[in-house]
């Protein structure tokens, strides 16, 4: 990203709204998910000083000399965090055409705003797999300059030659040639030697996280949704590389074989999942892998592949074939007893609506607490943290609390109306 695009996300500082809690701040929760256990308990005071959780009582407890904040008809739950986002970009019509007409300094204002509404639905968090913008929004957000979630950042996903996330697909030969063809620092290769040099630019970038495409996808100006794209030592090369350096591997993957080279190469989350077989499930079972499933990206693609000009011809069948397919599978890897991430490919959908992924996974058959879990406890285990994701002594601050019961009824986690992180109030009843 250019110095302008950096420029663009300090300027557009939107504080306004948060509010630095006083210390100690007691929140005065009427339930408590409690994340670990999967169960939602009764009245809860939270004390927190200095962006942690100092303490945590039963009940409704006056504590002196701390600001109240009565959440007594609500549930409070530790800050979700969605594992797959890409916070640079959403989707619309004019997606394609965009890339040649904006500049990053576009997509960085436009990112400030998509930070802002997810954190309000409740997501303290995020994984942005796969966008340049993310690590800058990411250092913005970190310095105070805007408001959004934590991110870890992906930086440009790893790709092959005309494989998705290729960034010159549909460009025509012309401007082609004129570009030339990308290498491994634009996050093209095409070699186990490639494939290492790849994930080192990334850690030059100060990416977070390593994202490979390992299968063909449903948005790319390419053909193919589900073919695989790494060899299996590029793969392999990839993963080793990324241990190097400390770093987790994400595979957004659709198709059987690429699901399965990529398992069998140690990443650790495959992303969608569309054609999961039984053997990939036992194999992802087996290596301890974590299925993101992103059910409200495929439900989005399907509905829009009924719209004429929506998407390019190329990609339209690919949305409507693939995206219905996605919360069978989830269903299918819950019922065979793999581990479930949550994520929503938010982006490809609109940014704000990201609770919507708990319902739908609600509709294949997956717990409200599971689904809870996936989000906050089981979220922090895929990114390798522990200091988030539970209301406990010593943890970070990240509450959200909303009316109603989530666990006995899910849809109420569309309604998030208070929202603290790191101990600071970005939203609170009434404003």
């Amino acid at each position: 990203m250019t110095r302008i695009a950096r420029l663009a996300l300090a300027i557009s500082a939107l504080a306004a709204g948060s509010v630095a809690a006083a210390e100690p701040v007691a929140l005065q929760c009427g339930r408590l998910f409690d994340a670990r256990a999967g169960r939602m308990l009764d009245a809860h005071t939270v004390v927190v000083r200095n962006g942690l959780v100092e303490r945590v009582e039963p009940g409704r407890v006056e504590v002196p000399g701390a600001r109240a904040v009565d959440l007594s008809g609500h549930s409070c739950s530790p800050g979700w965090t969605d594992l797959h986002v890409h916070l640079g970009s959403q989707s619309s019509p004019e997606s394609y055409s965009e890339g040649f007409r904006l500049d990053p300094v576009d997509y960085a204002f436009r990112s400030v705003g998509y930070a802002r509404k997810t954190l309000m639905a409740g997501f303290t968090s995020v994984r942005d797999l796969g966008g340049e913008v993310s690590p800058h929004l990411r250092d913005a957000i970190n310095e105070g300059l805007i408001v959004g979630p934590r991110i870890w950042a992906a930086g440009k996903s790893i790709a092959t030659t005309g494989g998705h996330a290729d960034p010159s697909n549909g460009v025509n030969d012309a401007l082609s040639h004129l570009m030339g063809p990308p290498g491994p620092t634009e996050g093209v290769i095409n070699s186990p030697e490639e494939a290492r040099q790849a994930v080192r630019q990334r850690y030059k970038e100060g990416s977070d996280v390593i994202k490979i495409t390992a299968t063909g996808g449903v948005l790319s100006y390419a053909r193919s949704a589900d073919a695989p794209q790494f060899t299996q030592d590029e793969v392999a090369a990839v993963v080793a590389t990324a241990r190097d350096y400390g770093y987790k591997v994400a595979a957004h993957a659709h198709g059987e074989e690429g699901m399965r080279r990529a398992v069998a190469a140690g990443v650790d989350t495959i992303e969608h999942g569309t054609y999961m077989s039984d053997e990939v499930m036992a194999l992802m079972k087996r290596n301890g892998t974590w299925y993101v499933p992103t059910i409200h990206a495929g439900r989005f693609v399907a509905e829009k592949a009924k719209i004429d000009g929506y998407f390019p011809e190329v990609v339209r069948p690919k949305a409507a074939r693939v995206g219905a397919l996605i919360q069978d599978t989830a269903a299918r890897a819950y019922r065979n007893g793999v581990k479930i991430g949550f994520g929503t490919d938010m982006g490809v959908g609109p940014h704000g609506e990201n609770a919507r992924e708990f319902i739908y996974m609600v509709e294949a058959g997956i717990p409200a607490a599971v689904a809870l879990q996936s989000a906050t406890v089981h979220a922090a285990e895929v990114l390798g943290v522990d200091d988030q994701g539970v209301i406990e002594a010593g943890k970070r601050a990240d509450i959200i609390a909303m009316p109603g019961n989530p666990v006995d009824d899910i849809n109420a986690v569309l309604g998030v109306d208070f929202v603290m992180k790191d101990g600071t109030i970005h939203a609170s009843p009434g404003g």
